[in-house]
């Protein structure tokens, strides 16, 4: 085994998202896997909702890479220097999102929330998510 567990040490664990976090970004994400609830050391997973013409804050996460799986909706995420830069992504898209690159996804229907997988390196839901303010660059 690795880590140091034996056969006997190792445990698989199931997580039941039933509630919604607040989180920096103002939208609804449902913990799966993390630090608590199923004793990650170096990943996260969780489910996100892009409530109908619904946008996060801009942000930039800290120090840890994001990937995202988009399971209904179409999203743009405007990206970079001023979020002059776009990429619209739909079901069966995936997206990847390096460490320190200021984003802000919008679900782009008025009638529809989008739902995303999202996994990053980094096991902790209280993750290192800063604001981002647009208007001091172009």
């Amino acid at each position: 085994m690795q880590d140091g567990l034996t056969d006997a040490e190792a445990i698989l664990v199931t997580v039941h998202p039933n509630r919604e976090i607040a989180t920096s970004q103002r939208l609804p994400y449902f913990v799966g896997i993390s630090a608590i609830t199923a004793g990650a050391k170096a990943l996260s997973m969780y489910l996100v909702v892009v409530p109908p013409g619904g946008h996060a804050a801009p942000h930039v996460h800290c120090g840890y890479e994001t990937g995202i799986y988009v399971l209904e909706g179409s999203v743009e995420t405007r990206y970079g220097p001023g979020l002059c830069q776009s990429v619209i992504t739909e079901a069966g898209d995936f997206l990847f999102i390096p460490p320190g690159v200021p984003h802000q996804p919008f679900n782009l229907s008025a009638t529809i929330p989008a739902r995303a997988i999202v996994a990053r390196n980094q096991p902790d839901e209280h993750e290192q998510v800063l604001p981002y303010d647009s208007s001091n660059e172009v």
